[in-house]
């Protein structure tokens, strides 16, 4: 690596250390050659999520900004990104080196357009369409630095990436409708005769605990169908996923044991655990997702 291209690797690993601990966790396990270009994957995403986020400027002046950073993006897929953005530089070389696809980048970022305006769902078809562009995306992209094989890993990719969104919806679900965001389907909370309102207050508590559980089983189910998913990637960034969706869907067990939590605290879990989990990602034997 030149020394611009490693300056600006360390900036993108810095991001991910600081503002995405289970992601920066999970990252850990994946070999050195291919952590850096997951580094400036991420260090993309951060800076996408911050220019759409409801705080700051105006709505037209946030979307001017990712129109720019659409613009930034694209000339960094054609190998002339802007020198003075580290998550640019970095992505270019990511690109060149891994055959990253355009369009999975520009759906991310329809993603973050759509959170412009609070949000607000009222199928499970809409907030499917919202967790593929912000989720899905991402685990594609994340096999294709990887390696994968199998006719079926991208589509299984996307469906891990939705459990994972879907998981931290859960998870954030106080803090986004306090923010005026309400990425669970509207019609869903209609027909347990619940508002989100009643939900945030834990007014109904028999009823919010259906209600979650019910969204669980939603997530579980994603996780459960693309499980066929670790036998198509490359062995030696199996223990990088492995361990990534430990942690999630030991947060998912976390907010199905006491639903409540999702607007009462945040779903984590333990130091203890996540050694646990570290430790059995350190000892999985290549053979494991080997063809």
């Amino acid at each position: 690596m030149s020394r611009a291209l490693q300056e600006a690797v360390r900036t993108c690993e810095a991001i991910t250390r600081r503002r995405a601990r289970n992601f920066h966790y999970g990252l850990r396990f994946t070999p050195e050659d291919r952590r850096w270009a997951m580094y400036a994957v991420y260090a993309w995403m951060r800076e996408a999520d911050d220019l759409a986020d409801g705080a700051g400027p105006d709505r037209a002046e946030r979307s001017r900004r990712i129109a720019k950073f659409r613009a930034d993006t694209d000339a960094a897929f054609v190998g002339q990104p802007d020198d003075t953005q580290p998550c640019m530089v970095a992505l270019a070389e990511a690109v060149r080196r891994f055959h990253l696809e355009p369009g999975e980048f520009h759906d991310m970022l329809e993603g973050q357009m759509g959170d412009l305006d609070a949000a607000r769902f009222e199928t499970w078809d809409e907030l499917r369409a919202f967790c593929y562009r912000v989720a899905g995306t991402v685990g594609v992209v994340c096999i294709r630095v990887w390696g994968f094989h199998g006719a079926d890993a991208i589509r299984l990719a996307v469906d891990r990436g939705i459990a994972f969104q879907l998981t931290n919806v859960l998870r954030d679900l106080g803090e986004d409708l306090d923010a005026g965001r309400c990425y669970l389907p509207l019609r869903e909370y209609a027909a347990m005769d619940l508002s989100p309102d009643d939900l945030r207050a834990w007014r109904l508590p028999d009823r919010g605990t259906e209600f979650i559980r019910a969204q669980c089983e939603r997530a579980r189910a994603h996780y459960e169908r693309s499980a066929p998913l670790d036998r198509m990637i490359d062995a030696s960034c199996l223990p990088t996923l492995w361990a990534m969706t430990q942690i999630y869907r030991g947060i998912l067990g976390r907010i199905k044991t006491d639903p409540r939590i999702t607007v009462a605290g945040r779903a984590r879990l333990s130091s203890f655990r996540k050694a646990w989990i570290a430790w059995r990602a350190t000892r999985m034997k290549p053979e494991a997702s080997s063809r």
